[in-house]
């Protein structure tokens, strides 16, 4: 790995990300990314984070058109309260501050202490939470199901409404909204390896592949002998779908878990769009790229937004932040 020790990878990587993007604010000792103009007057502030290890979410989302700050936890590890509180008082402006939590048991328990703890501080809090896989109802890390690859479109459009000045509870209805609009479903080809364990976290043997693989690494529904490209395509979409059943256009993520080329992802991304076209479903935004990763972990994710007029003039916004950037 290209690391120093595995003691020190959080805090080398925000150190990095601090030299390279001088529009944020990175406060590397107690792990809190802010956008460097935050708070902004009369702006609803949002707020995420999460274990790190799936770059660029959540602190590459950070900026004008996004999130308000980030809040990186241990690799595959809730952050902490104290983080979320001090996230929140650095860029709530009056108008409240939204949390995005992911459906991840940790993650769900220290936003909701933070909630409490910023109210008692005077803060407005709301929370919206991410449940969009579709590949398993509970996992080792989560009751219910898992926040995946729908975090990127919820962060990308309720924070394009929070940029224009829309109220709390209008952000946060947003934000809900895109979360019931979206599925998601995973496939990994390989296992990913955290850098304290310095070996793949699960066993998948050469040649097989899991499907409704998890950002962690969790089980998902079944394992398969290695399949093509538009196997999976079919596999993955026809499970979005059948759970989804959109009647208006969507916006698709082909999203890689951090080890696929991109050569390979606009491969993938052309068999998605062939189901797609054979089950008459219309695709109105294509982003294909590492968003939600899962550290060196070889394999993709599906993720399809049911969208209106409205969100998709939201999603088509300005956006400027080191992961997410168009219109600017």
């Amino acid at each position: 790995m290209l690391i120093n020790v595995a003691e020190t990878v959080v805090a080398d990587a925000l150190r990095g990300m601090a030299a390279a993007h001088p529009g944020l604010t990175v406060d590397v000792e107690n792990r809190v990314i802010v956008r460097r103009d935050a708070p902004v007057a009369g702006k609803v502030a949002l707020v995420s984070g999460g274990g790190s290890g799936h770059e660029p979410l959540h602190g590459g989302f950070v900026g004008p058109g996004m999130l308000s700050a980030a809040c990186p936890g241990e690799v595959f590890t809730s952050p902490v309260p104290d983080q979320m509180l001090r996230a929140a008082a650095a860029v709530d402006s009056g108008a409240g501050v939204l949390f995005v939590v992911k459906n991840y048991t940790g993650d769900v328990l220290n936003f909701d202490m933070a909630a409490e703890m910023a109210e008692d501080e005077g803060i407005q809090v709301a929370k919206v939470l991410v449940n969009d896989d579709v590949a398993v109802t509970d996992s080792l890390y989560t009751a219910g199901r898992r926040g995946t690859g729908a975090t990127l479109f919820v962060e990308k459009i309720a924070g394009a409404a929070a940029d224009e000045g829309q109220p709390l509870e209008r952000v946060e209805s947003i934000a809900r909204q895109v979360n019931e609009s979206s599925r998601s479903f995973g496939v990994a080809l390989s296992a990913c390896t955290t850098p304290a364990k310095g070996s793949p976290t699960f066993d998948l043997p050469p040649g097989e592949l899991e499907l409704g693989i998890g950002i962690h690494g969790e089980p998902g529904r079944e394992r398969r002998p290695m399949m093509t490209s538009g196997e999976i395509a079919d596999f993955a979409v026809n499970a979005v779908l059948e759970d989804l059943g959109p009647s208006n256009p969507v916006l698709l993520l082909v999203n890689g878990m951090g080890a696929t080329p991109l050569l390979e992802l606009y491969g993938f991304n052309a068999e998605v769009h062939r189901v797609l076209a054979e089950r008459g479903v219309a695709v109105a935004r294509t982003l294909v790229g590492n968003y939600v990763t899962s550290l060196d972990m070889a394999g993709a994710s599906v993720t399809l937004c049911q969208i209106d007029e409205e969100l998709l003039r939201l999603w088509d916004a300005p956006v400027d932040t080191p992961g997410l950037r168009w219109g600017v």
